[in-house]
Protein backbone atom coordinates (compact mmCIF):
# COMPACT_ATOMS: atom_id res chain seq x y z
CA UNK A 1 0.00 0.00 0.00
CA UNK A 2 1.27 3.33 -0.61
CA UNK A 3 -0.15 6.34 1.29
CA UNK A 4 0.42 9.98 0.05
CA UNK A 5 1.21 13.35 3.00
CA UNK A 6 0.46 16.38 1.96
CA UNK A 7 1.62 19.04 4.22
CA UNK A 8 2.87 23.02 3.81
CA UNK A 9 6.35 22.06 5.73
CA UNK A 10 7.93 18.71 6.42
CA UNK A 11 11.27 17.16 8.99
CA UNK A 12 12.48 17.57 11.68
CA UNK A 13 13.54 21.28 11.50
CA UNK A 14 9.27 21.89 11.20
CA UNK A 15 8.74 22.37 15.03
CA UNK A 16 4.84 22.14 15.41
CA UNK A 17 2.48 19.64 16.59
CA UNK A 18 0.72 18.82 13.11
CA UNK A 19 4.21 18.46 11.33
CA UNK A 20 5.52 16.33 14.18
CA UNK A 21 2.56 13.76 14.44
CA UNK A 22 2.54 13.42 10.58
CA UNK A 23 6.33 12.61 10.20
CA UNK A 24 5.82 10.18 13.48
CA UNK A 25 2.97 8.74 11.69
CA UNK A 26 4.75 8.22 8.23
CA UNK A 27 7.77 7.04 9.69
CA UNK A 28 5.93 4.33 11.86
CA UNK A 29 4.03 3.21 9.19
CA UNK A 30 6.63 2.48 6.73
CA UNK A 31 9.03 0.94 9.85
CA UNK A 32 6.45 -1.44 11.56
CA UNK A 33 4.25 -2.70 8.34
CA UNK A 34 4.89 -3.19 4.98
CA UNK A 35 3.88 0.12 3.47
CA UNK A 36 5.06 2.57 1.64
CA UNK A 37 4.81 6.69 2.28
CA UNK A 38 5.37 9.73 -0.22
CA UNK A 39 5.21 13.47 1.33
CA UNK A 40 4.40 16.15 -0.98
CA UNK A 41 5.42 19.55 0.57
CA UNK A 42 7.33 22.69 0.64
CA UNK A 43 10.96 24.14 0.92
CA UNK A 44 9.69 26.16 4.15
CA UNK A 45 11.20 25.60 7.07
CA UNK A 46 9.61 29.01 9.06
CA UNK A 47 6.08 28.70 9.38
CA UNK A 48 5.96 32.85 10.41
CA UNK A 49 7.34 33.25 6.69
CA UNK A 50 7.18 30.43 4.72
CA UNK A 51 10.28 31.57 2.76
CA UNK A 52 12.02 28.09 0.26
CA UNK A 53 15.07 27.63 2.32
CA UNK A 54 15.59 24.09 1.44
CA UNK A 55 16.40 22.62 -1.67
CA UNK A 56 13.62 21.44 -3.85
CA UNK A 57 13.67 17.84 -5.41
CA UNK A 58 13.40 14.01 -3.91
CA UNK A 59 15.02 12.98 -0.92
CA UNK A 60 14.51 9.50 1.63
CA UNK A 61 14.04 10.61 5.24
CA UNK A 62 13.85 8.07 7.99
CA UNK A 63 12.10 5.91 5.41
CA UNK A 64 9.93 7.98 3.74
CA UNK A 65 10.17 9.60 0.48
CA UNK A 66 9.93 13.31 0.68
CA UNK A 67 9.04 15.52 -2.39
CA UNK A 68 9.57 19.54 -1.83
CA UNK A 69 8.25 21.97 -4.21
CA UNK A 70 8.73 25.39 -4.64
CA UNK A 71 6.30 27.87 -3.24
CA UNK A 72 4.34 30.95 -5.57
CA UNK A 73 5.23 32.69 -2.34
CA UNK A 74 4.99 32.27 1.14
CA UNK A 75 3.67 34.83 4.05
CA UNK A 76 2.42 37.99 2.11
CA UNK A 77 3.15 41.68 3.36
CA UNK A 78 -0.85 42.29 3.44
CA UNK A 79 -1.31 39.29 5.81
CA UNK A 80 -1.63 41.05 9.17
CA UNK A 81 -4.01 44.05 8.08
CA UNK A 82 -5.89 40.68 6.39
CA UNK A 83 -5.44 38.91 9.87
CA UNK A 84 -6.69 42.26 11.57
CA UNK A 85 -10.46 41.80 9.53
CA UNK A 86 -10.12 38.14 10.13
CA UNK A 87 -10.14 38.71 14.32
CA UNK A 88 -12.50 41.46 14.73
CA UNK A 89 -15.69 38.97 12.77
CA UNK A 90 -14.20 36.00 11.00
CA UNK A 91 -17.98 35.04 9.70
CA UNK A 92 -18.68 38.21 8.00
CA UNK A 93 -15.74 37.55 5.55
CA UNK A 94 -17.04 36.59 2.12
CA UNK A 95 -15.60 33.43 0.40
CA UNK A 96 -13.35 35.96 -1.70
CA UNK A 97 -12.04 37.79 1.28
CA UNK A 98 -11.54 34.25 3.10
CA UNK A 99 -9.64 33.11 -0.08
CA UNK A 100 -7.24 36.17 0.00
CA UNK A 101 -6.81 35.48 3.90
CA UNK A 102 -4.97 31.97 3.36
CA UNK A 103 -3.41 33.15 0.00
CA UNK A 104 -1.80 36.05 2.47
CA UNK A 105 -1.02 33.49 4.98
CA UNK A 106 0.78 31.05 2.73
CA UNK A 107 2.29 29.68 1.34
CA UNK A 108 0.55 28.81 -1.99
CA UNK A 109 2.63 25.39 -4.07
CA UNK A 110 0.33 24.26 -6.51
CA UNK A 111 3.12 22.22 -7.52
CA UNK A 112 3.19 20.01 -4.09
CA UNK A 113 -1.12 19.82 -4.31
CA UNK A 114 -0.26 19.10 -8.44
CA UNK A 115 2.08 15.87 -7.30
CA UNK A 116 -0.30 14.73 -4.56
CA UNK A 117 -3.26 14.58 -6.80
CA UNK A 118 -0.76 12.56 -10.32
CA UNK A 119 0.99 10.14 -7.39
CA UNK A 120 0.22 6.61 -7.31
CA UNK A 121 -0.75 6.98 -3.55
CA UNK A 122 -4.34 4.88 -2.87
CA UNK A 123 -4.81 7.52 -0.39
CA UNK A 124 -3.29 11.07 0.49
CA UNK A 125 -3.53 12.63 4.18
CA UNK A 126 -3.58 16.14 4.02
CA UNK A 127 -2.31 17.84 7.32
CA UNK A 128 -3.63 20.61 8.70
CA UNK A 129 -6.91 21.75 8.01
CA UNK A 130 -5.51 25.76 8.10
CA UNK A 131 -3.26 26.08 4.58
CA UNK A 132 -3.59 26.69 0.80
CA UNK A 133 -2.47 23.36 -0.08
CA UNK A 134 -4.33 21.61 2.43
CA UNK A 135 -7.94 22.68 0.92
CA UNK A 136 -6.90 23.13 -2.80
CA UNK A 137 -5.40 19.95 -2.00
CA UNK A 138 -8.43 18.44 -0.70
CA UNK A 139 -10.87 19.47 -3.15
CA UNK A 140 -8.50 17.74 -6.04
CA UNK A 141 -8.21 14.82 -4.44
CA UNK A 142 -12.15 13.88 -3.47
CA UNK A 143 -12.55 10.82 -1.98
CA UNK A 144 -8.41 9.86 -2.05
CA UNK A 145 -8.28 12.62 0.90
CA UNK A 146 -7.90 11.74 4.23
CA UNK A 147 -7.95 14.78 6.19
CA UNK A 148 -6.40 15.11 9.49
CA UNK A 149 -7.04 18.57 10.57
CA UNK A 150 -5.86 19.17 13.99
CA UNK A 151 -9.20 21.24 14.59
CA UNK A 152 -9.75 23.43 17.29
CA UNK A 153 -12.43 26.19 17.62
CA UNK A 154 -10.03 29.15 16.52
CA UNK A 155 -11.55 32.35 14.58
CA UNK A 156 -9.88 31.06 11.04
CA UNK A 157 -12.31 27.70 11.13
CA UNK A 158 -14.87 30.06 10.87
CA UNK A 159 -13.69 31.16 7.44
CA UNK A 160 -16.29 29.95 4.65
CA UNK A 161 -14.02 27.55 3.46
CA UNK A 162 -13.36 25.39 5.38
CA UNK A 163 -16.70 23.58 6.23
CA UNK A 164 -16.94 22.45 2.60
CA UNK A 165 -13.04 21.38 2.55
CA UNK A 166 -14.56 19.14 5.58
CA UNK A 167 -17.29 17.64 3.66
CA UNK A 168 -14.80 17.09 0.59
CA UNK A 169 -12.56 14.91 1.81
CA UNK A 170 -13.06 11.40 1.74
CA UNK A 171 -12.74 10.77 5.46
CA UNK A 172 -11.55 12.58 8.33
CA UNK A 173 -8.77 11.43 10.99
CA UNK A 174 -8.86 13.07 14.42
CA UNK A 175 -6.09 13.00 17.00
CA UNK A 176 -8.22 13.00 19.97
CA UNK A 177 -12.00 12.50 20.75
CA UNK A 178 -12.42 16.68 21.60
CA UNK A 179 -11.11 17.25 17.97
CA UNK A 180 -13.70 15.39 16.58
CA UNK A 181 -16.24 16.44 19.40
CA UNK A 182 -15.08 20.23 18.20
CA UNK A 183 -15.40 19.26 14.38
CA UNK A 184 -18.95 18.27 14.82
CA UNK A 185 -20.27 21.11 17.00
CA UNK A 186 -18.57 23.34 14.21
CA UNK A 187 -19.88 21.08 11.00
CA UNK A 188 -22.89 19.16 11.63
CA UNK A 189 -22.96 17.05 8.36
CA UNK A 190 -19.26 15.83 9.25
CA UNK A 191 -21.00 13.40 11.52
CA UNK A 192 -21.75 11.28 8.50
CA UNK A 193 -18.48 11.18 7.49
CA UNK A 194 -16.32 8.28 7.57
CA UNK A 195 -13.68 8.83 10.68
CA UNK A 196 -11.28 7.64 12.95
CA UNK A 197 -9.66 9.26 16.32
CA UNK A 198 -6.45 8.34 15.81
CA UNK A 199 -4.47 8.95 18.84
CA UNK A 200 -0.46 9.50 18.77
CA UNK A 201 1.91 7.16 19.27
CA UNK A 202 4.58 7.52 22.14
CA UNK A 203 6.88 4.70 23.77
CA UNK A 204 7.56 4.79 27.89
CA UNK A 205 10.70 6.75 28.44
CA UNK A 206 13.65 4.99 29.52
CA UNK A 207 15.42 6.22 33.00
CA UNK A 208 17.27 9.46 32.08
CA UNK A 209 20.07 11.07 33.83
CA UNK A 210 18.86 14.91 35.01
CA UNK A 211 19.23 17.58 32.05
CA UNK A 212 22.67 19.87 33.13
CA UNK A 213 20.59 22.99 31.46
CA UNK A 214 18.13 22.24 34.06
CA UNK A 215 17.94 24.21 37.76
CA UNK A 216 20.85 22.08 39.53
CA UNK A 217 19.10 20.69 42.71
CA UNK A 218 15.72 22.30 42.36
CA UNK A 219 12.32 21.18 41.60
CA UNK A 220 10.61 22.35 38.52
CA UNK A 221 7.79 22.83 36.39
CA UNK A 222 8.24 22.17 32.51
CA UNK A 223 6.57 23.68 29.50
CA UNK A 224 7.92 22.43 26.62
CA UNK A 225 7.44 23.28 23.05
CA UNK A 226 7.47 26.77 20.88
CA UNK A 227 7.40 30.09 23.61
CA UNK A 228 4.42 31.84 21.74
CA UNK A 229 1.92 34.26 23.88
CA UNK A 230 -0.81 32.52 21.69
CA UNK A 231 0.03 29.20 23.27
CA UNK A 232 -0.57 30.79 26.88
CA UNK A 233 2.87 30.91 27.50
CA UNK A 234 3.51 34.61 28.90
CA UNK A 235 0.38 34.29 30.90
CA UNK A 236 1.41 31.20 32.73
CA UNK A 237 5.46 33.07 33.33
CA UNK A 238 2.77 35.98 35.01
CA UNK A 239 1.24 33.36 36.77
CA UNK A 240 4.08 31.10 38.31
CA UNK A 241 5.74 34.30 39.39
CA UNK A 242 2.55 35.43 41.27
CA UNK A 243 2.85 31.94 42.93
CA UNK A 244 6.24 32.74 44.28
CA UNK A 245 5.09 35.71 45.72
CA UNK A 246 2.53 33.99 47.52
CA UNK A 247 4.37 30.63 48.34
CA UNK A 248 8.18 31.55 48.44
CA UNK A 249 10.25 27.99 47.83
CA UNK A 250 12.83 26.98 45.71
CA UNK A 251 10.43 25.91 43.09
CA UNK A 252 11.01 26.78 39.09
CA UNK A 253 9.64 27.08 35.88
CA UNK A 254 11.68 25.98 32.83
CA UNK A 255 10.22 26.86 29.57
CA UNK A 256 12.36 24.74 27.07
CA UNK A 257 11.47 25.41 22.77
CA UNK A 258 11.84 27.99 20.28
CA UNK A 259 11.66 31.29 21.30
CA UNK A 260 9.26 32.75 18.72
CA UNK A 261 7.80 35.87 21.13
CA UNK A 262 10.38 37.00 23.68
CA UNK A 263 9.92 36.16 27.44
CA UNK A 264 12.35 37.47 30.17
CA UNK A 265 13.68 35.12 32.35
CA UNK A 266 14.86 35.31 35.97
CA UNK A 267 15.78 33.70 38.85
CA UNK A 268 12.55 31.44 38.97
CA UNK A 269 11.46 31.37 35.43
CA UNK A 270 14.30 29.68 33.22
CA UNK A 271 14.32 30.12 29.62
CA UNK A 272 16.21 27.54 28.09
CA UNK A 273 15.21 28.23 24.17
CA UNK A 274 15.49 25.15 21.62
CA UNK A 275 17.26 22.04 23.73
CA UNK A 276 18.49 18.75 22.06
CA UNK A 277 16.56 15.15 22.21
CA UNK A 278 18.63 13.95 25.13
CA UNK A 279 18.22 17.07 27.28
CA UNK A 280 14.32 17.42 26.23
CA UNK A 281 13.98 13.50 27.29
CA UNK A 282 15.80 14.36 31.08
CA UNK A 283 13.91 17.52 31.73
CA UNK A 284 10.55 15.66 30.87
CA UNK A 285 12.10 12.76 33.71
CA UNK A 286 12.96 14.98 36.08
CA UNK A 287 10.02 17.74 36.29
CA UNK A 288 7.68 17.72 39.18
CA UNK A 289 4.65 18.27 36.12
CA UNK A 290 4.96 19.26 32.83
CA UNK A 291 2.69 22.70 32.32
CA UNK A 292 0.42 23.12 29.23
CA UNK A 293 -1.07 26.44 29.10
CA UNK A 294 -2.19 26.94 26.04
CA UNK A 295 -6.32 26.92 25.16
CA UNK A 296 -5.87 25.55 21.56
CA UNK A 297 -4.92 22.33 21.09
CA UNK A 298 -6.69 19.36 19.14
CA UNK A 299 -3.86 17.22 20.72
CA UNK A 300 -1.06 18.02 22.91
CA UNK A 301 2.25 15.67 22.35
CA UNK A 302 3.76 16.81 25.47
CA UNK A 303 1.33 15.95 27.70
CA UNK A 304 1.74 12.02 26.39
CA UNK A 305 5.32 12.51 26.25
CA UNK A 306 5.32 13.72 29.95
CA UNK A 307 2.73 10.56 30.25
CA UNK A 308 5.36 8.01 28.98
CA UNK A 309 8.23 9.69 31.65
CA UNK A 310 5.66 8.80 34.36
CA UNK A 311 5.28 12.63 35.01
CA UNK A 312 2.38 14.20 36.00
CA UNK A 313 0.79 17.17 33.63
CA UNK A 314 -1.13 20.37 34.50
CA UNK A 315 -3.24 21.97 31.44
CA UNK A 316 -5.50 24.40 30.63
CA UNK A 317 -9.32 23.59 31.36
CA UNK A 318 -9.75 26.02 28.46
CA UNK A 319 -8.41 23.46 26.11
CA UNK A 320 -10.82 20.65 25.93
CA UNK A 321 -8.27 17.74 24.44
CA UNK A 322 -5.86 18.38 27.34
CA UNK A 323 -8.52 18.58 30.22
CA UNK A 324 -10.56 15.51 28.49
CA UNK A 325 -7.30 13.42 28.40
CA UNK A 326 -6.61 14.10 32.23
CA UNK A 327 -10.68 13.88 33.18
CA UNK A 328 -10.31 10.31 30.85
CA UNK A 329 -6.60 8.94 32.35
CA UNK A 330 -6.56 10.76 35.27
CA UNK A 331 -2.74 11.81 34.33
CA UNK A 332 -3.14 15.30 35.76
CA UNK A 333 -5.27 18.61 37.12
CA UNK A 334 -6.39 21.88 35.15
CA UNK A 335 -6.39 25.50 35.93
CA UNK A 336 -9.14 27.97 34.76
CA UNK A 337 -8.11 31.02 36.80
CA UNK A 338 -5.22 31.98 39.14
CA UNK A 339 -6.81 30.74 42.18
CA UNK A 340 -7.18 27.58 40.21
CA UNK A 341 -3.31 27.35 39.07
CA UNK A 342 -2.35 28.29 42.66
CA UNK A 343 -3.93 25.26 44.03
CA UNK A 344 -3.14 22.73 41.57
CA UNK A 345 0.32 23.63 41.69
CA UNK A 346 0.32 23.40 45.46
CA UNK A 347 -1.41 19.84 45.14
CA UNK A 348 1.67 18.67 42.78
CA UNK A 349 4.19 19.83 45.19
CA UNK A 350 2.98 18.99 48.59
CA UNK A 351 5.01 15.76 48.72
CA UNK A 352 2.41 13.23 49.45
CA UNK A 353 2.40 10.86 46.15
CA UNK A 354 -0.12 12.53 44.27
CA UNK A 355 2.25 14.02 41.34
CA UNK A 356 3.82 10.31 41.11
CA UNK A 357 0.14 8.72 41.01
CA UNK A 358 -0.54 11.23 38.66
CA UNK A 359 2.44 10.52 36.64
CA UNK A 360 1.93 6.14 37.20
CA UNK A 361 -1.35 6.81 35.91
CA UNK A 362 -0.87 8.53 32.70
CA UNK A 363 2.15 6.29 31.85
CA UNK A 364 -0.49 3.73 32.42
CA UNK A 365 -2.81 5.41 29.68
CA UNK A 366 0.60 5.28 27.06
CA UNK A 367 0.76 1.43 27.28
CA UNK A 368 -3.11 0.81 26.95
CA UNK A 369 -3.67 3.38 24.34
CA UNK A 370 -0.90 5.17 22.82
CA UNK A 371 2.26 3.02 22.07
CA UNK A 372 2.61 3.12 18.46
CA UNK A 373 1.81 -1.04 17.53
CA UNK A 374 -1.34 0.10 18.50
CA UNK A 375 -2.29 3.44 16.73
CA UNK A 376 -0.47 2.12 13.63
CA UNK A 377 -2.52 -1.00 13.19
CA UNK A 378 -6.01 1.01 13.96
CA UNK A 379 -4.49 3.34 10.99
CA UNK A 380 -3.95 0.71 8.71
CA UNK A 381 -7.09 -0.94 9.28
CA UNK A 382 -9.22 2.03 8.38
CA UNK A 383 -6.99 3.69 5.45
CA UNK A 384 -7.29 -0.10 3.68
CA UNK A 385 -11.08 -0.09 4.30
CA UNK A 386 -11.97 3.26 2.52
CA UNK A 387 -13.31 2.70 -1.15
CA UNK A 388 -10.47 5.08 -2.59
CA UNK A 389 -8.00 2.45 -1.72
CA UNK A 390 -9.96 -0.91 -2.74
CA UNK A 391 -10.68 0.73 -5.69
CA UNK A 392 -7.24 1.35 -7.03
Amino acid sequence: MKIGFLIPRYGPEAFGGAELAARSLAEQLVREVDVECEVFTTCARDAATWRDELPPGTTEEGGVTVHRFRSQHGRRADFGVRNAALLADPEALSVDDAWEWVAALGPVCPDAVGAAVESLCDVVTVHPYLYHPCITGVHALGPRAVLHPAAHDEPSIHLPLYEPMFLAAGALAFWSDEERAATQRLFPATVARRQIVVGFGVEPLVTAPPAPSAPAGRPYLLCFGKVLSVKGCAALATAFRAYKRRRPSDLALVFAGPLVDPLPGDDDVIVLGAVDDDTKTALFAHCVALVSPSPYESLSLVVLEAWAAGRPVLVNGACDATRGHCERHGGGLWFVDYGTFEGAVDRLVAGDGLADTLGEAGRAAVREHFEWSAVVARYLAFVTALPATSGR
